[in-house]
């Protein structure tokens, strides 16, 4: 089946000023041999480098470009919902900056959209970073499928396609905290993911550290999921079973043997089991209370400094 709907290409730029005139390069030569309405959106998360230069250099060349410059870097996710905001076409596909999701599979993802699926994921063949940052993503990727309730949540990459309209259901979403494929869940039902070919970064590093994913996956299941509250619960009731069995032991003890038990080390750690407990369901009902409290100061979730102008996209491709 070819798909003939038009297609806003979002990318959220950060340290990528070398990549960038590839980058855009591959997408148009690719999107304009199919001969549809396109645009490609670029946001610059506040990247130190000379990637605002870049991207308007870009933009001055090409027609399909759109610039758009943050105040400072809100976050990947952040960005993305700036660029999703602005798009203007029947699909949107969000890629990263680093070339290592190829321009040529994004018509693959449209077209599995054609049958039916809200949200298309495109899933590396093979995993090509430390096993670390690997260990670090499948911690993410199971707190995403927790959050999300559904099985693709172990595929979700930031390489999707979906159609504009799922935005509706987030549109007047207002926190710092922002989680595309979780807001995605709010307007679609239909999630799958295909495997593609997954390049080598040939410049730079990727800048998600082991301690970012962590914290990232931190904030995803604090953020939109209740779960840890439940988990506190259940640790509670628990820990309320085990010392109602150490009381019963205890009694049992001093009726067969007619003296108490001794060991102040066994009673020590029984206070021991009690009091974590207790700190850490407390920890986890602050980490509610500080997300609440940011949501009710309703803090943006990213604040844009500069766009370029709009410019007419009729002509597929614009001479150099």
């Amino acid at each position: 089946m070819v798909s003939t709907r038009s297609i806003s290409v979002v990318i959220a730029v950060y340290r990528s000023e070398p990549i960038v005139p590839e980058l855009v390069r591959k997408l148009t030569t690719t999107l304009n041999a199919e001969n549809i309405p396109y645009e490609i959106i670029l946001v610059n998360d506040g990247s130190p480098d000379g990637s605002w230069l870049a991207i308007q250099r870009a933009a001055a060349d090409y027609s399909q470009v759109r610039a758009i410059n943050l105040m400072r870097n809100f976050g990947q996710h952040n960005a993305l919902l700036c660029g999703i905001r602005a798009a203007r076409y029947d699909v949107i596909v969000t890629m990263d900056d680093d070339l290592q999701h190829p321009p040529e599979e994004i018509m693959r993802l449209v077209r599995k959209l054609d049958e039916g699926y809200d949200v298309v994921y495109g899933t590396p063949e093979k995993d090509r970073h430390s096993p670390l940052r690997n260990l670090a993503s499948q911690a993410t990727k199971m707190a995403l499928q927790k959050t999300m309730g559904a099985a693709t949540a172990r595929n979700v990459t930031s390489f999707r396609a979906f159609p504009t309209r799922l935005r509706d259901a987030f549109d007047d979403y207002r926190s710092p905290m922002v989680f595309v494929d979780v807001l995605l869940t709010w307007g679609g039902g239909r999630f799958v993911a295909i495997p593609i070919s997954h390049q080598q970064r040939h410049i730079g590093t990727s800048t998600y550290t082991f301690r970012k994913l962590v914290l990232h996956a931190v904030n995803l299941i604090t953020g939109f999921s209740t779960w840890p509250l439940q988990l506190a619960s259940v640790m509670g009731f628990l820990m309320t079973l085990f010392g109602l069995g150490i009381l019963v032991w205890v009694l049992v003890r001093y009726l067969l043997d007619g003296d108490i038990v001794p060991g102040f080390p066994f009673l020590a750690s029984v206070i021991a089991i009690f009091s974590g407990a207790q700190l850490f369901a407390l920890g986890i009902m602050g980490e509610y209370l500080a997300r609440m409290y940011a949501r009710s100061i309703e803090r943006p979730p990213y604040v844009v400094r500069e766009v370029t102008p709009l410019r007419d996209t009729s002509a597929k491709r614009q001479s150099q």
